[in-house]
């Protein structure tokens, strides 16, 4: 019989130690990871039997998404969520969509071996789940993600002192989100794409009174919206190609981001005609 593989995502060094230890005396190959984005990159590279992860790491429900990961490429391996937190009942039905069993901490390593050695003997074949590319579900909720962004911009004090509409607010965005789903779609080798609509959008913030910080928060916020969109779809993204949509997102909203300050720059510079 194969030794079955467990990847043990633990953040706190002494549990982490502890339970690897443990199940390396009962036989496991066992490979550690202490961070979500660690776990992902692991899980996308290498194959696993077993998934044992724990639900905080720092933040609650972060295990889920690895989880999420686990099921989508691994869909045969056993995942098991440990939670210090025993009242879990809000949360048990979404967990357990995708978690074979939710342990709560502290678990008895006697009881975590007879769990693991018995999901395995009777693990059932599962379906690969049905997944969509970032730049499909970036397209999908495209006014979702507008929509969170109107949300977080309305409650920041800097930027609701320019006062604007819903459109004059948003106009740009559009084709921003568009041009990022472009750039995600590119072969990995090819250049980013020059973003008009990026240098446009700063032109117009500088006529609208922005400074220039504040075309920064509104570019940071984007970002965040983005990611949110991402982790609102964690079911059905296709963690194959996450990390590397993820490195491509904050470079092209940098890169636009970039343009957007040229654009605001050279309207400053014209108005005082330091410009040709």
């Amino acid at each position: 019989m194969s030794v079955a593989r467990v990847l043990l995502v633990e953040d706190d060094d002494a549990v982490r130690n502890m339970l690897q230890h443990a199940l390396e005396r009962d036989s496991f190959d066992v490979v550690t990871a202490t961070s979500v984005c660690e776990a992902l990159s692991r899980i996308v590279t290498e194959h696993f039997d077993v998934l044992l992860s724990d639900l905080h790491m720092p933040n609650a429900g972060d295990g889920f998404t690895v989880v999420g990961a686990m099921r989508h490429a691994h869909p045969q391996a056993v995942t098991l969520v440990l939670s210090g937190y025993p009242a879990l009942e809000e949360a048990m039905s979404s967990i357990l969509s995708q978690a074979d069993e939710v342990l709560t901490k502290p678990i008895e390593i006697a009881a975590l071996r007879e769990t693991i050695r018995k999901r395995l003997a009777n693990n059932q074949p599962r379906p690969r789940l049905a997944t969509q590319s970032v730049a499909a579900i970036l397209e999908k909720d495209l006014d979702a993600t507008i929509k969170d962004w109107m949300e977080l911009v309305r409650s920041d004090e800097e930027l609701t002192c320019v006062p604007l509409g819903f459109q004059d607010r948003t106009g740009h965005l559009p084709q921003l989100m568009r041009d990022l789903i472009h750039r995600l779609r590119l072969p990995l080798a090819m250049k980013a794409p020059f973003s008009s609509a990026a240098r446009e959008h700063g032109e117009t913030r500088r006529k609208q009174g922005y400074t220039p910080a504040m075309v920064v928060e509104e570019s940071r916020i984007l970002q965040v919206c983005i990611f949110n969109t991402l982790q609102n779809n964690l079911r059905s993204v296709d963690f194959s190609k996450v990390l590397l949509d993820v490195v491509t997102i904050a470079d092209e909203v940098d890169s636009q981001l970039k343009q957007a300050m040229f654009g605001y720059t050279e309207d400053k510079f014209r108005s005082a005609g330091l410009c040709g």
